[in-house]
């Protein structure tokens, strides 16, 4: 009798060790695998496909769940990432580039964004109306050492010896206001998907000068980062995030202000008079013709790449293929 109470109750404890680690498996299997991504600045346009993602389960559908973070410090992104404090991060080529010449070990996954949106703005109630027009002028620039080889070499493009040419001021962030009160002429560093936009709202429409147009090479301006160990330890969580983004951009392209509602509903405080149009105007700089989103390519990284080091901004000896890879876009 001792006996078989014994063994029932061993047969019952054994069924309840089983249906716990059944359960508890279950468990870990709903509740995803847990990853952070650091923005590159407050939510807004750009970042439409992200909060898409998130709001239809595309995540989910991967399993993971993502917390999408606002950085604190925004030139600490790659920084971050590479500590593995975040495990990706939206940045920039450019900075990327920096960055590793640095020795900061992170690569580029996907490119975002296949173009510059930095440009040279001018009041179209100006005079300036051609880069050469800027000679002896005042120019505001954020304080980024790069944007003065970038306008150097736009001023070069439209006849002028250079940088020399011109006053630089550095007005930090205040590239809108200072352009609107005349305490510069011009302006580098804004975004024409964002600045141009509050400024015609404020009534003071710009002509925008880009960059690519204008002898910088072309380059990705948003790039999602992770870490070089990172990648190499967790590839499938890079594969999952990369389909699951790919899937919220891909609807942000075919319907940028549907995506805009989904935005405002995770960041109640954007300007939707900025947003909306740094939507539509987005739309058609997600990606390509004829190519899928997350597209990056050889040529473009080494194209800039190169840029950089003739103007001396990374060394000579930094090897640009290993910045990005091409193993996550998703080619359908």
């Amino acid at each position: 009798m001792v006996n078989n109470l014994y063994m029932k109750n061993l047969a019952f404890l054994a069924v309840f060790i089983l249906l716990s680690i059944f359960v508890s498996a279950c468990d870990e299997q709903n509740d995803g695998k847990d990853v952070t991504l650091a923005l590159d600045w407050f939510p807004n346009a750009n970042h439409i496909g992200l909060y898409i993602a998130e709001d239809k389960g595309y995540f989910k559908e991967e399993g993971l769940n993502v917390e999408i973070r606002t950085p604190s410090d925004p030139s600490t992104i790659l920084q971050t990432v590479a500590s593995g404090t975040d495990d990706f991060g939206i940045n920039y080529q450019p900075d990327l580039l920096i960055a590793r010449d640095a020795g900061v070990p992170v690569v580029s996954i996907l490119g975002m964004v296949q173009h510059p949106l930095n440009s040279i703005m001018t009041l179209k109630s100006s005079e300036y109306k051609s880069l050469s027009d800027l000679k002896n002028k005042k120019i505001g620039y954020p304080g980024i050492p790069w944007n003065e080889d970038a306008l150097d070499t736009m001023l070069k493009t439209d006849g002028l010896t250079g940088i020399e040419d011109v006053e630089l001021v550095n007005v930090g962030w205040e590239l809108g206001t200072s352009l609107m009160s005349g305490k510069v002429d011009a302006v580098i560093g804004a975004y024409f998907t964002h600045e141009s936009i509050s400024l015609e709202n404020e009534g003071y429409p710009v002509d925008i000068f880009r960059m690519e147009n204008w002898g910088v090479p072309d380059y990705y301006e948003l790039i999602l980062v992770t870490s070089e160990t990172y990648l190499e330890d967790n590839s499938e969580t890079v594969q999952s995030i990369t389909r699951a983004i790919t899937k919220g951009y891909e609807d942000a392209i075919r319907d940028p202000q549907s995506g805009a509602d989904i935005l405002k509903k995770y960041s109640p405080d954007i300007d939707e008079s900025i947003d909306r149009p740094g939507a539509d105007l987005l739309q058609n700089l997600w990606v390509d013709p004829g190519v899928n989103f997350g597209n990056q390519t050889s040529e473009k990284w080494n194209n800039f790449g190169n840029w950089m080091k003739d103007n001396s901004i990374i060394s000579d000896n930094l090897n640009i293929d290993e910045a990005y890879t091409e193993e996550f876009f998703l080619i359908k």
